[in-house]
């Protein structure tokens, strides 16, 4: 195959921590990842507009968060600390989804970074109410790409995948319908694939060469989650620690940049396209 398959490899959670920033400047620097998502609530916020600087050629996104970090409006409360907890609160009403994120993109343009791409923190715009949210501030801000999180039904890569991320990630097909139509509905672009679910944590070069030459023709994300592991991660509330070393070794590593190359996909990043 030709250029006809083209691949963004983007790393959610820029701003989590330094030590993440570290390793998500380092993968784009030194290996193949072309585009970020930055939380406007993480802690490591400032320190990741300074990278996003530093490195003009990486695409910055808005990786929205509903859970997990402080809310940016007042009175700053701590969001919902897990997906159950989240949808307890819309069904409550005890959460401004549209608020919330509003305020997280304001504070990324605000700090001069010009977003391409639009995602959330767990995926949660699966939930519709979260949808609506991150479709209405697409076509608001023109932040047209929006990531469409149904992992691709590959054999070859899913065949290790645990049961319940292989099931889960099944399970989605059941909400694809409406999740496209709104997005249509708003203007939004999004990639023909997506690609990462099954793998976030439990990849390595080989696996990358697995998956690239299963890749189908058109766009495809590949999501990931490159960072540097120190004390400072080691205490944050994750389960993601140690794997971000070893994604952000895969990334650099030269076999995978020959393995993309051996496939005939070219890297890409939103701007681009």
């Amino acid at each position: 195959m030709t250029a006809a398959r083209r691949l963004i490899v983007n790393a959610d959670d820029f701003g989590f921590t330094r030590d993440v920033n570290e390793g998500i400047a380092e993968a784009h620097a030194k290996g193949i990842l072309t585009a970020t998502t930055l939380m406007a609530n993480g802690t490591a916020f400032a320190d990741a507009v300074r990278l996003a600087a530093r490195y003009p050629e990486l695409d910055i996104g808005c990786h929205l968060v509903l859970v997990g970090g402080d809310s940016l409006l007042p009175p700053y409360k701590p969001l919902p600390g897990s997906v159950p907890e989240l949808l307890a609160a819309i069904a409550t009403r005890r959460i401004r989804i549209y608020d919330e994120l509003l305020e997280q993109v304001r504070r990324i343009l605000k700090a001069g970074v010009a977003p391409t791409h639009l995602d959330t923190h767990k995926h949660t715009h699966l939930a519709p109410p979260v949808l609506d949210a991150v479709a209405r501030l697409s076509r608001e801000f023109d932040i047209r790409w929006v990531r469409r999180p149904f992992d691709l039904p590959l054999t070859a890569v899913r065949g290790e995948a645990p049961w319940l991320e292989r099931t889960t990630s099944d399970g989605l097909r059941f909400i694809r319908a409406r999740f496209m139509r709104v997005l249509t509905t708003h203007g939004c672009r999004t990639t023909d694939h997506f690609a990462g679910f099954q793998l976030t944590g439990r990849f390595r070069s080989q696996e990358l060469a697995t998956l690239f030459s299963a890749l189908p023709e058109g766009l495809t994300e590949f999501m990931c989650h490159p960072g540097r592991c120190t004390s400072e991660l080691r205490q944050a509330p994750t389960r993601l620690r140690a794997s971000r070393e070893e994604e952000l070794a895969a990334l650099t590593d030269p076999a995978t940049r020959e393995a993309l190359r051996a496939s005939g996909i070219a890297l890409t990043r939103y701007r681009d396209l």
